[in-house]
């Protein structure tokens, strides 16, 4: 079990760990401008139950990680399809909205003082609409043939071949212009953020966005790996198969 963080004010334990934003913003807590007080203090100041919140603090600040050792490429097309939908596009389903929200709100206040988060928000908007819009594409086309594929391949159905040649989705298309399109955008965001990196004098909301985008920016790394690298492969290679039969 971690320990619990302990910081002086809430502004300072958001700065230690951004993810703890989402869990002052759940009870109303002010953990920016007016941020100043220890987290003990603001319960009681808003009559909220400290150990509750530090539960929350506990589950938003746990770390999950994947070992090393995961062999995703031994994994079948129908499992790696269901891992991408249910990990890494309900991340950025639920993710984007959000933070969109957030980059959008804190841009309208502080654009006087933060001038290049325009910029910012601009490419994030184009990638946010890209990856929505992909994610989609893939989830009502794309991934269903990838299923009816390695269904068809495991049978070994004489129909086959004429399954592929008639059904067969423009998944090159996929790979070579859309996730292209994507890692570009991804690219140009992490170049008008600095790759994520901020003066050590913004206020703790600009630090949290950044944080989230860097976090929103690995996963999608991850993501398009098990795409391009494992998934695509597989598919193709069973494709291929197919047409010989």
């Amino acid at each position: 079990m971690q320990p619990k963080i302990t910081a002086t004010t809430v502004s300072e334990m958001v700065r230690m760990d951004y993810r703890i934003a989402d869990v002052f913003k759940k009870w109303g807590i002010n953990y920016c401008c007016g941020g100043n007080a220890p987290l003990e203090e603001v319960c009681r100041l808003q009559n909220l139950d400290s150990s509750l919140v530090q539960d929350d603090i506990q589950k938003a600040t746990t770390t999950l990680s994947l070992s090393n050792a995961l062999r995703f490429d031994e994994w079948s097309i129908e499992f790696l399809v269901d891992y991408i939908i249910n990990v890494h596009h309900a991340y950025v389903k639920q993710t984007l909205p959000v933070l969109q929200q957030l980059l959008s709100s804190f841009v309208t206040g502080h654009i006087s003082k933060y001038p290049y988060l325009a910029k910012v928000q601009e490419v994030f908007e184009e990638l946010k609409d890209e990856v929505l819009e992909h994610t989609q594409k893939e989830e009502e086309s794309i991934f269903p043939y990838f299923k009816q594929i390695s269904s068809t391949y495991n049978r070994r159905e004489s129909y086959g071949a004429l399954f592929v040649r008639t059904l067969s989705k423009p998944f090159d298309q996929i790979e070579n212009v859309e996730h292209k399109r994507i890692a570009a955008l991804l690219n140009a965001l992490r170049k008008v953020t600095n790759h994520y990196t901020f003066a050590a004098d913004v206020c703790t909301n600009h630090q949290v966005i950044y944080h989230k985008l860097q976090e929103f920016d690995t996963d999608m790394v991850q993501h398009k790996h098990l795409e391009n690298n494992v998934l695509f492969p597989k598919v193709r290679i069973m494709e291929q198969e197919l047409l010989q039969l």
